[in-house]
């Protein structure tokens, strides 16, 4: 929170301690939120078996990652057996029967794509912020929907070749110099440009909620401030601004996130089964079939699977952001003391 007239000077946070702020954040985020898609995940493959080849979205409260089946059997986590009736005996039976670690299967492999993606976003968003205030004035409303747009569009621009690269290399088992033979393969057939398939998806989910997530996050803190005659957040505020920040833009832009996750899907089942892609396969084409099939409830489906992991992600990741910055602010001004 920036100061107003009359209100204490604000230390400066540097990008290297913001990193450091976001890189924690993500990786207690990931650490609370995953147990929740780990034990639906587990749910789904006791109601639907997963078979070899077939690919689940695996969430870490940071990011969705295409998963695909590897084996059959049960070795792979996913498919261990386990009678469960519901969430709650889920939790309880796979920490009594595997020990609580298995409540984070799956998880290493994506921290490598999901923290750095993290780190880059509220980073820039940041500075981005830092640099409009100061051209423009603090109180421009604009900033935050502006600094979320370029933050989420280069972090989402950065991390996708990457992760079509991660889930080439867990579906084929690729080594490091067959991947890069893949990809010098599909960069001479198909181009640069291939390297991004899926992109537009998730673009379209992304940014639209980075800016309504940003623009009412920093309302909602500024509102729960002056109520609290605070000149910066507490703990509980920047929670409690994420969470219903995050919680609206989650309804908002679940549409995309159902045309994403199908999109996905589909991309890989012709990538794996080496069938061309149909030229129908674009964005609005999935959207119309949805709606066509299913109505339009079927663009909504998943919301509140959707809201019980946005919610608590959204909340645990900027209240410990901004922890973690007070903290170095804190740090920062002992040192100025002293100088």
């Amino acid at each position: 929170m920036d100061s107003e007239a009359g209100g204490p000077q604000i230390i400066k946070v540097t990008p290297l301690q913001q990193m450091l702020a976001s890189c924690t954040g993500a990786i207690l985020t990931s650490l609370m939120v995953t147990p929740l898609d780990v034990v639906k995940i587990r749910l789904q493959a006791q109601n639907s078996p997963f078979s070899k080849g077939k690919c689940f979205v695996y969430s870490n409260g940071l990011m969705d990652h295409l998963c695909v089946c590897e084996e059959e059997g049960s070795k792979v986590w996913y498919k261990k057996p386990g009678c469960f009736r519901g969430t709650l005996d889920a939790f309880l039976k796979i920490t009594r029967n595997e020990g609580i670690k298995s409540l984070w299967s799956g998880l290493p492999p994506t921290l490598v794509m999901a923290v750095p993606a993290t780190v880059i976003y509220f980073t820039c968003y940041d500075q981005l912020t830092d640099l409009l205030r100061c051209k423009f004035g603090e109180n421009q409303s604009q900033i935050p929907i502006v600094a979320g747009i370029v933050a989420r569009f280069g972090a989402v621009t950065v991390i996708s070749p990457l992760e079509l690269i991660r889930t080439n290399m867990q579906s084929k088992k690729f080594s490091y110099k067959e991947l890069h033979q893949f990809v010098s393969k599909r960069v001479s057939e198909d181009g640069w440009i291939s390297l991004w398939r899926g992109w537009v998806p998730t673009v379209l989910r992304d940014v639209p909620f980075s800016a309504m997530y940003w623009y009412n996050y920093e309302v909602l803190k500024k509102w729960m401030c002056e109520k609290s005659g605070l000149y910066e957040p507490t703990f509980m505020i920047s929670f409690t601004s994420g969470a219903l920040s995050g919680s609206f833009a989650a309804v908002a832009t679940l549409p995309f996130d159902v045309v994403k996750t199908q999109k996905q899907t589909q991309l890989w089942m012709y990538e794996s089964h080496k069938i061309s892609m149909p030229l129908h396969l674009s964005t609005w084409a999935i959207m119309k079939n949805i709606v066509a099939k299913n109505g339009f409830s079927g663009l909504f489906t998943g919301l509140i699977p959707r809201l019980i992991k946005i919610a608590p992600a959204c909340a645990i990741m900027i209240s410990t952001y901004e922890v973690g910055k007070a903290f170095f602010q804190k740090q920062n001004a002992q040192k100025q003391q002293y100088q």
